[in-house]
């Protein structure tokens, strides 16, 4: 019989639900485990099965948990304020709170159906009110630190979506989301000072288990390398052009020097003849992303007609501007050495700039190695950390440079001109940036006219001149970016309806950090790096209870489409996980998703490996409630083989889950499952393990069998099964015999056997015999279990 898992899920559902089964306690002298995903955008078009491979692994972990004894807090909210829900708005003039709130209300009814065992309590919303003036409350403290500032930077402008969009929304030039061509120019932003983070970002590495491909991503982007600053003159000019190497050693091999487009100094030193042609190429270099710029594999630049001096030998050196070098790294200028720098070699070659040779090696130039120094006068014959050593030191005592540090990591820019978005808590008076009160907080969102931004880019809320005017001041008209509320947002889960604080620093102390946080590694130089940040500035500020946000980080692999892409409406073949559920039931899809292969692998969709898995399910039915649906099981003692069998699963079953094996976990019941039938036996108390064990992946079909049984309470809520450590030993396994180190035989032993044992045993072999012959054992090497090695000469 096969058991009718629409009516099943449902129930339990609702069972769930109306006893708040999944609620997380406080206080509690539980244990605590903080299981959590990486929050949704709510989208109209609902959840994707991809959306399960990152949802489901964390709820079986939580749902473990909680039958380890575990006061589990395991919420669900959504990052809310967005651009998609702002285009619509723009398209259609409905509002984005309304577009928002039916998605959220879509996402809810989906994530229920598919038994995810969330503390819904806990509930949040990026975009309500009651949440964002925690969000502004943080900004706010940003700002007196001296965090937040303002400043005119060169933005990533979209005409389309009327829009500055941060680096990692521009792909190829174009918009990510709707592929609009994006552009350079430069507008006053809201900046925030991660820099000054960067050493604590650093550090807080070392003390969190996350992947390593992700702590070397963030490590990279901060990118903190050693050097010095070095200061050239300008001839006609008292300016200085400072520039950061992290081979000063090299500084005798300087034939040409490259500003940034934006570099204030352009304008300035630019040559009459060369003015059309600079102005040009500056204004084509504005067109490209910054992305573009990095990318580009042609090197273009052009010559600004004015020289630089070479602060050790006066030499004249060409200042040249390309769009390689960028404003907003370093000093936005270059010391160019094309003898020991490919891309300096490529434009040098390119633009017949002459090329020096200043490091020794038989190879031709460019040479990227470590050798000797050579036509650098007073370093000649000096390796390169003597020689760095020794030009730092003089280019001090001269006042021409100076030791320093360096990192690639930039200030986060935190101001769009968008709508949808958390308004910044900030008064403008007489040109200056004033906070609000926080008797003031929330300031809420206006309504406006217009969606757009005005085609000069000033912000939607600009339109509304009753709000904007407030107080003899101005308010800010910028929205903070959807970054902003994803930064904190894990702490309002376990105080959500906190109106004094962000979240109780009591609770605090119990809940954080999270435990196991689960999503894509596509955040690891954006949120996942950014929530840090915040973490720590508030951690210095006495307002959390620890520093970093997330002690264990796990990433799902994508799940791909049939035809093994990225599933996404545009290719069709985004499957909806409502059709699948409504087929095979909630549990199916959960296990078929962890069965599918590691978590953290990609995955292609297979329509039909879910039917396996189904089968599957159906066995466990059959195998515990007949026909009438009543419970099989009976007083039947549990063989000895099936005993083993039992508390081996159970180890492993466990030790999967913990180790985010999920598939291997599933194979092992399957296994189990099999065994059961082979013997043609239904002990009550095998199965009743057999249930608790798969509860947490299949929760729906557990919970109604669990209740056939006559069990009170839910299964998943009920103590995990123990085990017993010395039947996980095997009874004996065969161990090969060597002599002096060639297997003449095997012999079967167990844990147990001692060594004049299993030497006894190996006596009794004719090939081991022969083969020591007349020779003295000289020693024997034997561990138990592995290898019996006999040393006779």
């Amino acid at each position: 019989m096969s058991y009718n898992h629409n009516s099943i899920d449902s129930k339990w559902q609702k069972a769930w639900e109306e006893s708040s089964a999944f609620h997380a306690e406080y206080p509690s002298k539980k244990p605590k485990f903080y299981a959590l995903d990486m929050f949704p955008y709510p989208s109209g078009s609902g959840l994707h099965v991809g959306h399960m491979a990152s949802y489901t692994p964390t709820d079986v972990v939580a749902r473990y948990k909680r039958q380890k004894g575990f006061n589990v807090l395991h919420p669900m909210g959504y990052d809310a304020f967005g651009l998609p829900a702002e285009q619509y708005a723009i398209q259609t003039g409905v509002h984005p709170a309304i577009t928002t709130k039916k998605a959220i209300e879509n996402f809810r009814r989906q994530l229920k159906s598919f038994g995810f065992s969330f503390d819904w309590s806990a509930e949040i919303a990026t975009c309500e009110p009651e949440f964002y003036k925690w969000t502004q409350f943080i900004f706010l403290e940003l700002f007196k630190k001296g965090l937040a500032y303002q400043k005119e930077v060169p933005v990533n402008w979209c005409p389309e979506l009327k829009t500055v969009l941060a680096n990692e929304e521009v792909v190829d030039g174009k918009s990510e989301r709707g592929g609009h061509p994006v552009v350079r120019k430069p507008m006053k932003q809201w900046m925030l000072r991660i820099t000054d983070y960067a050493e604590k970002l650093l550090a807080g590495l070392e003390t969190i288990d996350w992947p390593h491909r992700t702590k070397e991503g963030q490590r990279n982007w901060i990118g903190k390398s050693t050097g010095a600053e070095v200061s050239f003159g300008i001839e006609g000019f008292e300016d200085r052009i400072e520039v950061f190497t992290t081979r000063p050693d090299t500084l005798f091999g300087v034939t040409f020097m490259v500003l940034s487009p934006e570099h204030p100094l352009v304008a300035k030193i630019t040559t009459e003849e060369q003015k059309q042609t600079v102005d040009d190429y500056v204004a084509q270099a504005a067109s490209k992303s910054e992305l573009d710029r990095k990318s580009d594999t042609e090197k273009t630049g052009v010559f600004t007609g004015a020289f630089a001096t070479h602060p050790l030998t006066g030499d004249k050196v060409p200042i040249w501007i390309a769009d390689y070098v960028l404003m907003d790294y370093g000093t936005g200028a270059i010391m160019a050495v094309p003898g020991h720098d490919d891309r300096d070699f490529e434009f040098a070659t390119k633009f017949e700039i002459p090329i020096l040779r200043v490091l020794e090696s038989e190879a031709d130039l460019p040479f990227m190695g470590d050798g000797k120094l050579c036509n650098s006068q007073f370093l000649d014959g000096l390796d390169k950390q003597e020689a760095i050593e020794k030009i730092s030191t003089h280019l001090e005592e001269k006042g021409l440079g100076k030791k320093t540090l360096n990192y690639k990591l930039r200030d986060w820019l935190f101001s769009r001109q968008r709508y949808w978005g958390e308004p910044f808590p900030i008064l403008h008076k007489d040109g200056e940036p004033q906070e609000v009160p926080f008797s003031e907080l929330p300031v809420v969102l206006p309504e406006v006219a217009n969606y757009e931004p005005t085609a000069d880019g000033k912000p939607p809320l600009s339109q509304n001149q009753d709000w904007v005017n407030h107080d003899g001041g101005e308010r800010e008209t910028d929205t903070m970016p959807g970054t902003a509320g994803s930064s904190w947002y894990f702490m309002r889960y376990f105080d959500p309806h906190n109106s004094d604080m962000f979240a109780d620093l009591e609770k605090q102390k119990y809940w954080m950090p999270v435990d196991l946080y689960v999503g894509g590694p596509e955040h690891t130089v954006s949120h996942l790096l950014y929530s840090r940040f915040w973490q720590q500035v508030l951690f210095d500020a006495g307002l959390v209870s620890s520093p970093e946000p997330f002690q264990k980080l796990a990433h799902q692999g994508m799940l791909l489409g049939l035809d093994g892409e990225k599933m996404s409406k545009s290719r069709g073949n985004v499957v909806n996980p409502d059709d699948v559920r409504d087929t095979y039931g909630a549990d199916a899809l959960r296990c078929f998703i962890l069965f599918l292969g590691p978590m953290d692998r990609d995955k292609p969709w297979n329509p039909n490996g879910i039917n396996g898995v189904r089968k599957f399910l159906e066995r466990v039915w059959r195998l515990c409630v007949n026909d009438e649906g009543h419970f099989k099981g009976d007083d039947t003692e549990i063989s000895e083989n099936l005993n083993k069998l039992l508390h081996k699963t159970t180890a492993k079953v466990g030790t999967d889950i913990e180790n985010l094996d999920f598939n291997t976990a599933i194979s092992a019941l399957m296994i189990l499952v099999n065994e059961f039938y082979k013997e043609g036996v239904a002990p009550k108390q095998g199965l009743k393990t057999l249930v608790l064990l798969l509860t947490p992946f299949a929760p729906h079909l557990c919970e109604e069998i669990w209740a056939t049984m006559g069990e009170k309470g839910f299964a998943s809520l009920a103590a995990w099964p123990s085990f017993d450590e010395k039947l996980l030993q095997e009874d004996s396994v065969a161990i090969a015999v060597q002599v002096n180190g060639k297997k003449r035989g095997i012999i079967d032993i167990t844990s147990e056997t001692q060594q004049d044992e299993a030497m006894a045993l190996a006596n009794d072999i004719d090939a081991v015999k022969n083969a020591i012959g007349d020779a003295t054992i000289r020693k024997i090497i034997y561990v138990p279990g592995k290898i019996l090695n006999v040393i006779a000469k």
